[in-house]
């Protein structure tokens, strides 16, 4: 969890008014940050990775404020027209794409403010740009260049420049191969035949995205006019981060001026401060948080957290969010702003009203109950990550890659969607354990995630039972004794199956199974293709129900 230290003379000039150290860590924590620690005169506090506009001392007084009912509303930051362009060269758009860009005017440093900027530069790296991978920021001092400026890339020994805190120009392989930031950060670019650049019209180097800031720009206490630029490879996260470094600099008495962003095929005008808005339902506000507010006093407690309200139907609140607040993506959100502008310590626990204890919900006693029956029949149960990958999902099971649920950042190849179905996970098992004695008898009782572009999230939650037994002599004679024993100790009726055909079964030994009508599984003897995919020797019968199907 990142930590801020808020010095306490500093922080009552971001407050305007004189406040003592006792009374800050009385209200602080309403806010929705942790304390640290407490010295003579400072404080130290710890928020939430949601909250990076908690990352300079400017975004913590500017919630404070509202808090304490100081100032209230939202902020209506200014972007005047500016007339710097920033040119993008189509030779970038393969490496890192996106870049958007502000000018900040009139700004007042000293060197504990160039500290804290610099300090929240990091935070946002990390926040938004995950390490610089979706975003990263440059800071420049705008006397120090000649607009317009141009985006572009070089060859690695095509360009010589000064990094920030070196002395001696380095060319972009060196950068990458001697200087810190670019040892930390290579793996970045360092695969692409060319790196990104940014220039102004001189053709003297700004900054080498995303690794480091030229020596050139400096950013220093006799600083005035900032150039701010955000490149990345997530449009989303390099919108975030320019917004809320550009309106903290305007809470710190700067004058924010658009700049004009020109691609091959595009132009863009960054940066856009206009609000978002959300709608909100004060019935739902009341049921979630126990309380009775009017449409009055639940506007009241957002403008509280610096947000604005207006009625637009009865019950229905139009609420405005500012630029810097990127984490409220969800009605929900708005009721937890709500909940601080109201105040925490003023929310009553109470016992509820029913006299009945809580149980387990009836899915979770299904489970359990196949649980313990598959571990009386012999099998032996296993637990795989939900994450699987396309090779051994749908390939080695002889099956078209489906429409699963992907994941948009995998660490691993090996892990880059979501599971349809619990069969591979336990291919997998039994190809990782051919060492071991035969009969093998495994099952697996675990959730699948589906796309259903219906559900609000586009995906849905399903309870699998997979089971897979491999010796010299399984058939599907012995896997539908399983499924028989199990729906006999189940107590179920209304079930039956008939022969189907499946790629990843032989066909002529290969049934679904029904229950009142509606499909929930399948069952037979494993293909000979999947058993050598899997590398895998004897044969395999296996099957494989949806156990929310089997509850009336």
């Amino acid at each position: 969890m990142p930590v801020i230290t808020l010095e306490l003379e500093r922080f009552k000039q971001f407050l305007g008014r004189p406040i003592t150290l006792e009374d800050l860590t009385q209200w602080i924590p309403w806010i929705g940050v942790d304390i640290e620690e407490v010295g003579r005169n400072y404080i130290k506090i710890e928020y939430n990775p949601n909250r990076i506009d908690f990352s300079s001392p400017v975004g913590v007084a500017r919630a404070f404020k509202g808090l304490m009912e100081w100032e209230t509303g939202i902020i209506n930051y200014k972007v005047e027209k500016g007339n710097i362009e920033l040119n993008v060269d189509k030779t970038v758009l393969k490496v890192r794409p996106y870049i958007a860009g502000a000018v900040v005017r009139g700004v007042r440093l000293d060197e504990e403010s160039v500290r804290e900027l610099m300090e929240m530069q990091e935070d946002l790296h990390w926040g938004i740009g995950r390490n610089r991978k979706k975003a990263s920021i440059g800071v420049h001092n705008l006397d120090a260049v000649k607009p317009p400026f141009t985006y572009t890339t070089a060859k690695p020994e095509e360009v010589k420049f000064t990094p920030l805190d070196s002395r001696e120009e380095m060319s972009l392989r060196e950068v990458l191969e001697k200087h810190e930031k670019g040892k930390a950060y290579r793996h970045l670019i360092d695969w692409a035949p060319r790196y990104p650049l940014l220039i102004d019209r001189n053709g003297d180097v700004l900054s080498m995205p995303p690794i480091i800031n030229g020596e050139l720009t400096r950013v220093t206490e006799e600083t005035r006019n900032l150039f701010v630029d955000v490149t990345g490879t997530d449009w989303n996260a390099v919108v975030k981060s320019l917004n809320v470094l550009v309106t903290a600099l305007a809470d710190m008495g700067g004058r924010i001026e658009s700049v004009t962003v020109k691609y091959p095929n595009r132009e863009v005008v960054s940066p856009d401060l206009s609000p978002q808005r959300m709608r909100l339902h004060v019935k739902y506000a009341n049921r979630l948080l126990g309380l009775r507010l009017s449409e009055e006093d639940a506007a009241k407690c957002l403008k509280k957290c610096r947000l604005d309200a207006v009625k637009v139907e009865d019950g229905v609140l139009e609420v405005s969010i500012p630029p810097y607040r990127v984490d409220i993506l969800h009605e929900v959100d708005l009721v937890e702003e709500i909940a601080i502008g109201y105040g925490y310590y003023r929310l009553e626990p109470s016992i509820p009203s029913t006299k009945t204890s809580g149980e387990q919900h009836p899915i979770s006693r299904l489970a359990n109950a196949v649980r313990q029956i598959m571990i009386g029949l012999g099998f032996t149960e296993v637990m795989n990550f939900v994450l699987t990958n396309e090779r051994v999902h749908y390939l080695k099971m002889r099956l078209k890659p489906g429409k699963a649920v992907k994941l948009a950042n995998p660490v691993s190849a090996e892990y880059s969607i979501c599971r349809e179905w619990l069969l591979p996970g336990l291919m997998k098992n039994l190809s990782e354990n051919k060492h071991e004695s035969y009969p093998q008898r495994l099952f697996e009782v675990s959730d699948v995630i589906k796309v259903d572009l219906r559900k609000e999230t586009r995906s849905k939650r399903e309870l699998h039972l997979a089971a897979v037994s491999a010796h010299a002599e399984a058939n599907y004679t012995e896997i539908r004794s399983t499924l028989d024993a199990l729906f006999a100790n189940l107590g179920l009726k209304n079930w039956m199956v008939r022969e189907a055909k499946h790629p990843s079964f032989l066909e002529g030994r290969t049934a679904q199974v029904l229950c009142r009508g509606r499909k929930v599984g399948f069952l037979g003897e494993i293909h000979p293709e999947v058993l050598e995919n899997f590398e895998l020797e004897n044969p395999v019968a296996a099957l494989e129900i949806e156990l929310e199907g089997l509850v009336a």
